[in-house]
């Protein structure tokens, strides 16, 4: 038989006398081959070809594989993939929260697993607080005002002391300050067991506070302004307008520290904490003996600094522009 014809016999059973088979289920039993070595040949071809398309299917599984496993990998370090953010939040108000991202919400928007405000919220909200006093009428909004980066340094609230005395710790996060000058400060009380007026939660660094050099908040706060040392019994908008100036009440409270004080007064008698819309000022040195002669005086209440504000012994130290 030809090439051809033997190659058939390999492959399978052709229909025709000269094959003699059995059929046992789907099984050919052939009975004779004519295995010549053209035929030898193709058999060993074919089962190298064979065994290289099991080799082949393998290696194809293989690279599946590892694309599947290298599209995992991809999507676990997609930049876009958010992860779950916790939150701190106040806990004072029974009806808002405001959370360590500034935002403020009421009670039911907390989602209960991360603690963030969700829903309707405002961030860095600022409702119903006075920006000059930095003081506000409510706790919740204290928080979120004092939380914006512009209103709140956070190099210098971060030095700043939670209590009085020297071993007392500084804040740890500009969330802490917020939540701790909100709710309780010096500053909003008169006689210590009664509040100056209903914007009794302030966040302002303290008046007498080592949290930064002078220099450095004149730099912050009083860019722009001429600061100027008044006569005695003069306003500041006495004191401004004879400068070709006028006075600026926003920046008063930025005077209204001893170190601001100290910069530009002599404070021979100390800087004393007071009352009155003549401060920032020094009292004259000819001044009665119970007014504290040479002494400078900065307001407890900052929310009566006024530009019209005056007294017969003391100069005002006045921001004009």
């Amino acid at each position: 038989m030809g090439l051809l014809s033997n190659l058939g016999w390999a492959l399978g059973p052709p229909d025709g006398p000269s094959c003699k088979s059995q059929t046992n289920g789907n099984l050919w039993h052939i009975q004779s081959i004519n295995k010549t070595p053209e035929l030898q040949k193709l058999m060993f071809f074919w089962r190298r070809m064979s065994n290289s398309r099991l080799i082949l299917s393998l290696l194809f599984r293989f690279i599946l594989i590892i694309q599947l496993l290298s599209g995992v990998s991809a999507i676990r370090k997609d930049p876009n993939f958010v992860v779950e953010q916790i939150c701190r939040t106040t806990v004072q108000g029974r009806y808002l929260r405001t959370d360590d991202n500034g935002y403020v919400c009421d009670a039911l928007s907390v989602d209960p697993q991360s603690g963030c405000c969700l829903g309707k919220r405002e961030q860095f909200s600022c409702h119903g607080c006075n920006l000059i006093s930095q003081c506000c009428n409510s706790y919740e909004f204290c928080v979120s005002c004092c939380l914006n980066p512009e209103r709140t340094q956070k190099e210098l609230a971060l030095k700043v002391k939670m209590a009085k005395p020297v071993t007392a710790g500084a804040y740890a996060s500009v969330f802490d300050f917020c939540t701790g000058r909100c709710r309780h400060n010096s500053e909003s009380v008169v006689h210590e067991n009664a509040y100056v007026s209903n914007s009794h939660h302030c966040f302002s660094l303290p008046s007498n506070s080592t949290a930064g050099p002078a220099d450095r908040l004149s730099e912050l706060r009083l860019n722009g302004i001429h600061v100027v040392v008044g006569r005695k019994g003069e306003s500041c908008d006495t004191v401004c307008k004879s400068n070709g100036q006028s006075c600026v009440p926003s920046k008063l409270l930025a005077l209204n520290q001893c170190e601001i004080l100290q910069k530009y007064m002599s404070c021979k008698g100390a800087c004393l904490a007071s009352i009155g819309p003549d401060q920032p000022a020094e009292v004259v040195d000819d001044a009665p003996r119970h007014l504290n002669p040479g002494a400078c005086l900065y307001s407890r209440t900052q929310t009566i600094l006024s530009c019209d504000g005056s007294h017969q012994h003391t100069r005002r130290l006045c921001p004009c522009a």
